[in-house]
Formats: structure tokens, C-alpha cells, sequence
């Protein structure tokens, strides 16, 4: 039994140097993790779950097919993954996420919709982006609501930073896009400071600008939280020529 728990815990932060700091590209919060959950994991991990490797993916193989991709690093609970999953069935979805409880669930949806074109990996972003998805193979990357850290001492722990702005570009294909959306606007304005000032993208509403939520991202129980709250929403979207 033990041995079997090892196997299934969680994966230890991995760090990106940039300039003379480290930056994580998460810090894990553990929630409660339910017996559906694991169930879960034992009976739908080997149908939707890729493994981490450290080595380039055939995703060809994987999917059976040659399809574009989307990447949605961060996906929570899974219910925007689940959502772009069941209206856009001709593209390959890999969804990333460390929290367990969170994949847990998107794999009994995903078992439920029938979704055979999507995987999983509950994995740090950075290493499956470095090491296993190749340069110019993604269509689209999302990341929904990724944590603001909202204490200036924090702000060093986001996500979206130089060095990590120019990984997603190169997986990127030409005429690929990259799609951000926050109900911080603090974490906007940075997102502007760093994607504005990345080569290799542009900002289709024009510098420091936002589009209306595109139909393909559907309100989430973050964005509704945050509007009770009173915080506005901003959707970020670049264009790789």
C-alpha cells in the first residue's frame, strides 16, 4: 500500500532561473481528495493520463490522429477544459494541473462526456513544456485564472514571468495564440508588462488591451466568485504571426 501511495504523490516544485531568483511555476495547496476522486485516478488515470517522462511526446500516437492542440496549463477543477472538450471535439486538449483533487474530477467528466481527445497530466508545467511537448506544436495555450498572489512580497510567485512568457512562445506554432484571463487587475497590468515586451507575440486588442470573454471560455465559479467580490475580469489574447 505504501507503495502504491509514493506513486501517486504529488510532484515537487520545479524552478526556472531567471535573472539572479528562482521562479516556481506552482505551490501546491492540497485539498480534500475524495474516494470518487481516487477511484478516479485507479480506473481512468491509464485512458486520460500521461505520465511524465522527460522525453519529447508523440502526440500523434497518443491521440490516434493528427490534430492541432490546445494546452490549458492550470486547469483547476477542469471545468473550462471540460467545456472547450465538448464543443471542440476536431482539436487535441492537454490540460495540466497539480492539484490531484482537481484532476480527479476532470477525470470522471471526461469519462462521462466521452472525451477521447483529451489527456492529462498532473505534472509542474514547466517540465512538460520543456521536456515533453516539441517547439511549434501547439495551436493554443490558455492559462484561466492562474493564482495572483496578491501581497506585493508574492508577486515573484506568479506564473506568467519573462522566462516563462518566452517557453509558451516557442511551443507555439505560426498563427498560434495565447489566451490569459484574470479577475486581478494587478496581475493584468503585469501580464501587459511582461507579454507586451515578449518577442514573438502580439497583443491582438493592442498594447495593454483586452477582448470581451471569447465564446470558447465559459464563465467560471473563479470568475463568478471574483465578480461578487467586485473585481473586474480581463481576457488577454496574443497572436503568434
Amino acid at each position: 500500500m505504501a507503495e502504491q501511495d509514493s506513486k501517486k504523490a504529488p510532484p515537487k516544485p520545479f524552478t526556472i532561473e531567471e535573472g539572479h531568483r528562482k521562479v516556481r511555476s506552482f505551490v501546491l495547496r492540497q485539498g480534500r481528495f475524495t474516494p470518487a476522486q481516487q477511484r478516479a485516478f485507479d480506473e481512468l488515470w491509464p485512458r486520460f493520463g500521461l505520465e511524465y517522462t522527460g522525453r519529447l511526446r508523440d502526440f500523434e500516437a497518443v491521440f490516434g490522429r493528427k490534430a492541432k492542440r490546445v494546452a490549458e496549463i492550470g486547469f483547476g477543477n477542469g471545468e473550462a477544459l471540460r467545456f472547450a472538450a465538448q464543443h471542440d471535439r476536431e482539436r487535441d486538449y492537454i490540460g495540466i494541473e497539480v492539484h490531484a483533487p482537481g484532476v480527479g474530477r476532470l477525470l470522471n467528466a471526461l469519462a462521462h462526456d466521452n472525451s477521447g481527445h483529451v489527456r492529462l497530466y498532473h505534472h509542474d508545467a514547466v517540465e512538460v513544456l520543456s521536456n515533453e511537448i516539441a517547439d511549434g506544436s501547439l495551436d493554443e495555450v490558455r492559462i484561466y485564472f492562474p493564482d495572483p498572489w496578491h501581497k506585493k512580497r508574492h508577486n515573484k510567485r506568479r506564473l506568467v514571468q519573462p522566462e516563462f512568457a518566452k517557453l509558451i512562445v516557442g511551443k507555439l506554432a505560426s498563427g498560434g495564440r495565447l489566451h490569459l484571463a484574470t479577475d486581478w487587475h494587478d496581475y493584468a497590468e503585469q501580464m501587459w508588462d511582461v507579454l507586451d515586451a515578449t518577442p514573438g507575440i502580439v497583443n491582438r486588442a493592442g498594447e495593454r488591451g483586452t477582448v470581451p470573454r471569447p465564446e470558447w471560455r465559459p464563465q467560471t465559479h473563479f470568475e463568478t466568485r471574483g465578480q461578487k467580490l467586485g473585481h473586474g475580469v480581463w481576457d488577454l489574447l496574443y497572436d503568434k504571426p
